[in-house]
């Protein structure tokens, strides 16, 4: 028996009965997907959902319609990529969730969407630049578009990585677009954000080349944001 298999094993014995905190988590990974799917972000069963959980993640299976998940079917992906005892398969892109985590651990929820006005950019190689100062809202002075790879597949996940790695949403070529939360509402929040940003910046380009902000005051907005609203301290 190689280490691998080892440790895999212990895993797998040592692995907890669900706790109350953990069946919510996987109530609430569930709504997100829902919630994702039924505003279009999402259509049918593509986009997929997942929370940091443990040393890695409550994912949503692949190739289930999200109307028939219950709490059960959520899928424990470890931090190695294990997916220990008798589950469901996780979803196909579970390599760039993890890398996501790895990349960025003060974010707790990722969502991944094929909303319409962000796919037309990502196949159209876009970023979303300074157009408008909420684009700020993804960390950056614009939303980026990482390099295309096959879905499912550790390069896609080496992009998605360092897409990420100061913004918390990016669009991905020839595919669709990634936001992260601190907690899954949030996620999904800035998910809905950035199809707002594309499809605004998609119908502005059909006008002409359009004026961005300069990076002085994006700098600035991005400063601002950080003592907006809820964020303010007393």
């Amino acid at each position: 028996m190689t280490k691998g298999e080892a440790s895999k094993r212990d895993r797998e014995k040592l692995r907890k009965p669900q706790s109350r905190n953990e069946t919510r988590l996987r109530e609430l990974v569930i709504e997100t997907a829902l919630s994702m799917s039924r505003s279009g972000l999402s259509p049918c069963r593509s986009g997929n959902v997942s929370c940091r959980f443990e040393d890695g993640m409550l994912i949503t299976p692949t190739g289930l319609a999200y109307e028939d998940l219950g709490a059960k079917d959520i899928v424990f992906v470890a931090g190695d990529g294990s997916v220990p005892g008798k589950q469901k398969k996780p979803s196909s892109e579970w390599h760039f969730h993890l890398s996501a985590y790895a990349a960025r651990p003060d974010m707790n929820a990722v969502v991944h969407t094929h909303s319409l006005h962000a796919v037309v950019l990502a196949c159209a190689g876009r970023a979303i630049p300074a157009f408008h100062y909420m684009v700020a809202v993804a960390g950056g002075d614009d939303i980026p578009v990482v390099p295309y790879a096959t879905f499912g597949t550790p390069e896609l996940a080496e992009h998605v990585a360092r897409g990420l790695q100061d913004r918390k949403a990016c669009l991905m070529a020839h595919h669709g677009a990634i936001a992260l939360g601190e907690t899954l509402p949030k996620a999904l929040e800035l998910a809905h954000e950035v199809e707002v940003l594309a499809e605004q910046y998609y119908k502005l380009l059909l006008l002409g080349p359009p004026e961005l902000l300069s990076d002085s005051e994006m700098a600035r907005v991005i400063e601002k944001f950080k003592s907006y609203g809820q964020n303010a301290q007393s």
